[in-house]
C-alpha cells in the first residue's frame, strides 16, 4: 500500500515526492483503499518507507477538499481537532475522542498570528513539528489496533494560504477580513487580550469552511473559547457539532498547556496556585453557597496569601506572579454573576501571569527560554446546575 513520505519540515514536503502513475479514485472505497490511491494535484502520489502509516499531510486546500469530498461520498464522517502544534496528551485525548465518534480525524497544526497581540509571544511560541508527527503516528497505530477511527489528515497550511488577500494584522481595528463575537469576545480573556478571540473566531471559521467537519473538538481548559465556538456555529448556521473534551491535568492538577514548557521547576511549582484557588471556590459552591462573595473569597484569599509568601522569599528562590482575574460567570454569556442561578450553573475561571525568574541559580531547570518568558496560565471549573 502506498503511504506518506514524511518530511523533516512541512515546508519541504514537496521536495520528497516520488512520481508514479496517476490513478483516479473509484468510490465508494474502504478507508485503506482510499489511502492507497490518493493522489495530489500534479499527478504524484505521496509514498512512505513505512507502509503501516495512514495519515496524509496537506499544506494546500484543494487536495484536502478532494479528500473530504471522497469521504463524504463514502458516507464517512470527519472530526476536526484544531491545534497550534506543540502537542501534548490533552490534544491527543481530543483526537481519541474524535476517533471514537468519527471514521476519520483531521488534525490542523497552524500557529495563528491574528490571535496574538502585537506584544505577545508569537515568535517564541513552541514549534515541535517532528515530535508532533511522531505523536500522531503512534496514536494512529493505536487507533488502528483498537478498530477506532483513524487520523486521516494533518493540515499544516502556510499563513499565505490562510490569509490569502492581506497579511494578518493584529492591530486594532486592523486591516483584513475578521469574525468578531461581541460582547462575548471582549470579556475576561478578551479584555486582557483584545484581538485574541477575533483571531480565534476568524481562523476557526476558515478551518471549518475548508474541512467541513461533522464535528469539531476543543478542550475545556480554554472554556471561554469553547463558548465562542458554540456561538460562532449557532450564529452563522455552521453545519457542525461542537464537542468539548475534559481538561487534561498533571497529577497535582495543573492544566496541560503547550506554554507549560516555559515554566521550569520554580514557576511550575508556584503555578498551581490558580487551580488551588478555583478548587477552594468550587468547594464553597458545593457547600451550598450561591452568592458571588461567598464563593470567590476563599479563592482571592488563597492567591493573596500565596503571593505574599512568594514575595517574602529571596529573589533566587521565589516565583512571582500577577493575578489577572478570578471570575464567576454565566455559562453562555460569560458575564459576571452576583448570584448563581441553580438551574443554569456557572463557570469559575481565572488567569495568572507567571513573571520572569529572578536570579536564576546555577544548574536550575528554567524551562524553554531560560525562565525569562512570561507565562500566562488559565484554568476553569464548571459549576453544574443543581449541584
Amino acid at each position: 500500500m502506498a503511504c506518506i513520505l514524511r518530511a523533516s519540515h512541512p515546508a519541504k514536503a514537496h521536495l520528497r515526492r516520488i512520481a508514479v502513475p496517476n490513478t483516479r479514485l473509484a468510490l465508494p472505497m474502504t478507508l485503506p483503499q482510499l489511502s492507497a490511491s490518493r493522489t495530489s494535484n500534479n499527478g504524484y502520489r505521496n509514498l512512505s518507507t513505512t507502509p503501516t502509516l495512514h495519515t496524509e499531510i496537506f499544506h494546500d486546500i484543494p487536495p484536502l477538499r478532494s479528500l473530504r469530498r471522497s469521504l463524504l461520498l463514502s458516507n464517512r464522517t470527519v472530526g476536526l481537532v484544531p491545534t497550534m502544534g506543540a502537542l501534548h496528551s490533552g490534544h491527543l485525548s481530543l483526537v481519541r475522542l474524535a476517533a471514537s465518534e468519527n471514521t476519520d480525524v483531521f488534525v490542523t497544526i497552524y500557529v495563528n498570528p491574528t490571535q496574538f497581540g502585537l506584544t505577545e509571544d508569537l515568535a517564541s511560541y513552541p514549534k515541535t513539528w517532528e515530535a508532533d508527527m511522531r505523536m500522531l503516528q503512534d496514536l494512529d497505530r493505536e487507533l488502528a489496533s483498537e478498530g477506532a477511527g483513524r487520523v486521516s489528515a494533518v493540515f499544516a497550511p502556510s499563513t499565505k494560504t490562510m490569509y490569502p488577500t492581506l497579511p494578518p494584522d493584529s492591530s486594532i481595528p486592523g486591516a483584513g477580513s475578521f469574525v468578531e463575537m461581541r460582547p462575548l469576545g471582549q470579556l475576561l480573556e478578551g479584555a486582557s487580550r483584545p484581538v485574541f478571540f477575533r483571531g480565534v473566531a476568524t481562523v476557526c471559521m476558515k478551518l471549518f469552511n475548508i474541512c467541513t467537519p461533522d464535528r469539531v473538538y476543543f478542550g475545556q481548559k480554554d472554556i471561554q473559547q469553547t463558548v465562542i465556538i458554540k456561538r460562532l456555529v449557532k450564529d452563522f448556521h455552521l453545519d457542525t457539532e461542537v464537542r468539548i473534551g475534559a481538561t487534561a491535568r498533571e497529577p497535582d492538577g495543573l492544566a496541560l498547556s503547550s506554554r507549560n514548557v516555559y515554566l521550569g521547576e520554580r514557576r511550575r511549582s508556584a503555578g498551581i496556585v490558580l487551580y488551588q484557588a478555583l478548587r477552594k471556590a468550587e468547594a464553597q459552591y458545593n457547600a451550598g453557597n450561591r452568592k458571588r462573595g461567598d464563593i470567590l473569597w476563599p479563592a482571592n484569599d488563597h492567591t493573596d496569601k500565596t503571593h505574599m509568601a512568594q514575595d517574602a522569599l529571596e529573589p533566587s528562590q521565589r516565583a512571582r506572579f500577577e493575578v489577572d482575574y478570578l471570575s464567576l460567570a454565566d455559562p453562555e454569556t460569560m458575564e459576571e454573576l452576583d448570584e448563581v442561578d441553580e438551574t443554569r450553573g456557572a463557570i469559575l475561571s481565572g488567569a495568572v501571569k507567571m513573571l520572569p525568574v529572578e536570579e536564576p541559580r546555577a544548574g536550575e531547570e528554567l524551562g524553554v527560554g531560560d525562565g525569562q518568558i512570561p507565562v500566562r496560565l488559565i484554568d476553569n471549573i464548571v459549576l453544574n446546575p443543581g449541584s
